[in-house]
C-alpha cells in the first residue's frame, strides 16, 4: 500500500533584521576603504609621514621665533594644535573619496543594491577613524621625542585623544556631505584648498591675542580652536586662551560643536547619498 507523501512547505529564508543589515553593511564598507589603503601604500605613507614633517617644520623651524604668552615651551604649545589638525584633516580625504565614487558611478551602483545607506557611509567614516588612531599615535611618539608631555596624567590624556577622535569622526561626515554635493573629484580637490584657511585661522599655531580684533573673534569661535584649547587643557600644556566663551569652556564647546555638526552633516549626507541623481 503506497504511503501518502505530504509535500514539505517551503520556508522563505529569514531576512536579516535592520540592525543586522546595518552592522553587516558597515563592516563591508569599512573593509572596502581599508583595502584601498592596503593597495595604495603611498596614501598610507603620506598619512603617516605628514605628522613627522609638521613637527619638524613648525616645532623646530618656526618654533625658534615663537614665544608663548605667560611662558612655556612652544613645542608643547604646538602639539595639541597638530593633533587637532590631524582631526580636522579628516574632511579632505573623505570629501575627495566621496566625489570620486560619485564621478565613477560607484555611488549609483551601491544605491541600486539592497543595502543600508547609513551603514555604507558609517563604514567609511569608521575606517578613516581607525587610520586616524594610527596617525595620532605616531604623532604622539614624534611629539614625545621632541619634548612634548601629557602632564595631567593618563586619564586626562585619554580624554583628550577621545575628543580628537570624536572631532575627526564629525569631520569625515562633513567631508562626505561636501563630496557628495560636489560630485566631481577635481572640484573636491580644489575645494580642499578653500578648506585649508579655515584650519589656519585658529589658535593651533599661534595665540589669537596678536590677531586683529575681528579676526580674533573668528578664530576664538572657530570649532577647531575649541578642540585645540580642550586638548591643551587636558594634556596640561601651555595655553593662551582668549576671553570668548568657547575658549573659557573648551571641552564643553568641543562637545557642543561636535554634536551640532554631526546632527546636521550626518543625516544630510545619508539623504544626499540616497537621493543622488534624482
Amino acid at each position: 500500500m503506497a504511503t501518502a507523501v505530504h509535500p514539505v512547505a517551503a520556508h522563505p529564508a529569514a531576512r536579516p533584521s535592520a540592525g543586522g543589515r546595518l552592522a553587516s553593511d558597515t563592516w563591508t564598507s569599512m573593509l572596502r576603504v581599508l583595502l584601498n589603503y592596503r593597495h595604495s601604500p603611498g596614501l598610507l605613507a603620506a598619512s603617516l609621514g605628514v605628522p613627522v614633517v609638521m613637527v619638524v617644520v613648525f616645532g623646530y623651524v618656526f618654533g625658534s621665533a615663537m614665544r608663548v604668552p605667560g611662558g612655556g615651551d612652544y613645542r608643547e604649545f604646538l602639539m595639541p594644535g597638530l593633533f587637532a589638525m590631524v582631526a580636522t584633516n579628516g574632511i579632505m580625504p573623505t570629501m575627495v573619496g566621496a566625489a570620486r565614487d560619485v564621478g565613477r558611478g560607484v555611488t549609483d551602483r551601491l544605491r541600486s543594491m539592497p543595502v543600508s545607506r547609513t551603514g555604507l557611509l558609517l563604514g567609511q567614516t569608521l575606517a578613516d577613524l581607525l587610520v586616524s588612531v594610527v596617525v595620532l599615535a605616531l604623532l604622539a611618539l614624534v611629539g614625545l621625542a621632541a619634548g612634548w608631555r601629557a602632564r595631567h596624567g593618563l586619564a586626562d590624556a585619554l580624554g583628550a585623544f577621545a575628543l580628537l577622535l570624536l572631532f575627526r569622526f564629525v569631520m569625515t561626515w562633513a567631508g562626505t556631505l561636501l563630496g557628495l554635493a560636489v560630485g566631481r573629484e577635481e572640484a573636491a580637490g580644489q575645494l580642499s584648498v578653500v578648506v585649508f584657511p579655515l584650519a589656519m585661522v585658529t589658535n593651533a599655531y599661534v595665540p589669537t591675542g596678536g590677531m586683529p580684533g575681528w579676526l580674533r573673534v573668528v578664530a576664538d569661535w572657530n570649532p577647531i580652536s575649541s578642540v585645540v584649547e580642550a586638548a591643551r587643557e587636558l594634556f596640561g600644556n601651555p595655553a593662551a586662551p582668549g576671553s570668548a566663551w568657547p575658549m573659557q569652556h573648551a571641552v564643553t564647546a568641543t562637545l557642543l560643536w561636535s554634536a551640532v555638526l554631526l546632527a546636521v552633516c550626518g543625516p544630510l549626507a545619508v539623504r544626499k547619498f540616497a537621493t543622488h541623481g534624482r
